[in-house]
């Protein structure tokens, strides 16, 4: 099957009611999902606490709390959003806190005629993208279309599933990583030996194919395009795409494979929590996520 905008679209579409129940701080512990956004929130709203900046235009604005929140910081705000559920759910929380709801647009990052009547000359101090990147078929274009809205000298924030979290999950994401990342290019006959030493040694069969909202018209998320990224690899192509100055700020931290976690129930998510904003060069490998902080080159 095709993976398509329309497939994350509805997806985004489908949950938009409930999806701020990732941000709530009073239910990190009770929330049935980890609350990893509320997270991601805690390190955006931090940085640019201290940054100085004045402006932000976040791409994939979601049901809008993140944006808000950020507006609550006193900078000018702007979104746009590729599920139109969201964009609605997005305008009536704006609403709701005193906010322009207008400021938020229907917008595709790869359809850069989209969202362009949004930007005003000079462009944006800051820019946005979480929870875009793994579903975009064109990082490139997605970059450059960033660079459009966020003034030369202007700082980004992009999101990105960590891919060299594998390593420490031991299921089947560690065996296709060693596979066709670390073996690429070796022979078909070491691969065929490390793939049966492999499925001997992990939970290869797990886990199962990870489900979202589900209907007869709605895809889950496992049919959607949802890239893992080597930050080894994303921080040079970052700098390669007219950015400078690339670090990463890790968060979804893992105090064990996400296979004990059930075995461990509570004492998994309080070692986790606990974990969060650590900040070393652990989050490489215990983190399923970070965001990319970069400059747009003068």
């Amino acid at each position: 099957m095709t993976k398509s905008h329309g497939d994350t679209a509805a997806f985004y579409d489908a949950i938009a009611d409930t999806y701020s129940e990732q941000y709530r701080g009073d239910r990190l512990r009770e929330a049935k999902e980890y609350p990893a956004n509320y997270f991601r929130l805690q390190i955006l709203t931090a940085v640019l606490k201290r940054s100085g900046l004045r402006s932000v235009y976040e791409v994939g604005v979601g049901e809008g709390t993140p944006l808000a929140v950020i507006a609550g910081l006193g900078l000018r705000v702007a979104g746009c959003d590729i599920s139109k559920n969201m964009v609605e759910a997005a305008r009536s929380n704006f609403k709701t806190r005193g906010l322009d709801p207008q400021a938020i647009q229907w917008g595709d990052i790869e359809v850069a005629a989209s969202f362009a009547g949004q930007i005003p000359e000079g462009g944006f101090d800051a820019v946005i993208a979480a929870g875009v990147l793994p579903h975009v078929k064109d990082d490139k274009l997605m970059l450059g279309n960033i660079g459009t809205i966020v003034r030369p000298g202007g700082k980004v924030f992009i999101e990105f599933r960590n891919k060299l979290f594998s390593l420490f999950t031991f299921n089947r994401y560690t065996k296709d990583f060693i596979l066709d990342d670390l073996l690429a290019g070796v022979s078909a006959e070491v691969k065929q030996a490390v793939a049966k030493e492999l499925d001997a040694r992990l939970a290869a069969g797990q886990p199962p194919v990870r489900a979202g909202a589900s209907t007869p018209d709605t895809p889950d998320y496992g049919s959607l395009l949802a890239k893992f990224h080597n930050p080894f690899e994303l921080i040079p192509f970052f700098e390669d795409n007219g950015y400078v100055n690339a670090k990463v700020h890790w968060y979804h931290y893992h105090p064990a494979p996400p296979l004990l976690e059930s075995a461990l129930g509570r004492t998994f998510r309080d070692a986790a929590i606990a974990l969060e904003h650590e900040g070393s060069w652990r989050g490489y490998f215990l983190c399923s996520a970070g965001v990319i902080e970069a400059d747009r080159a003068a």
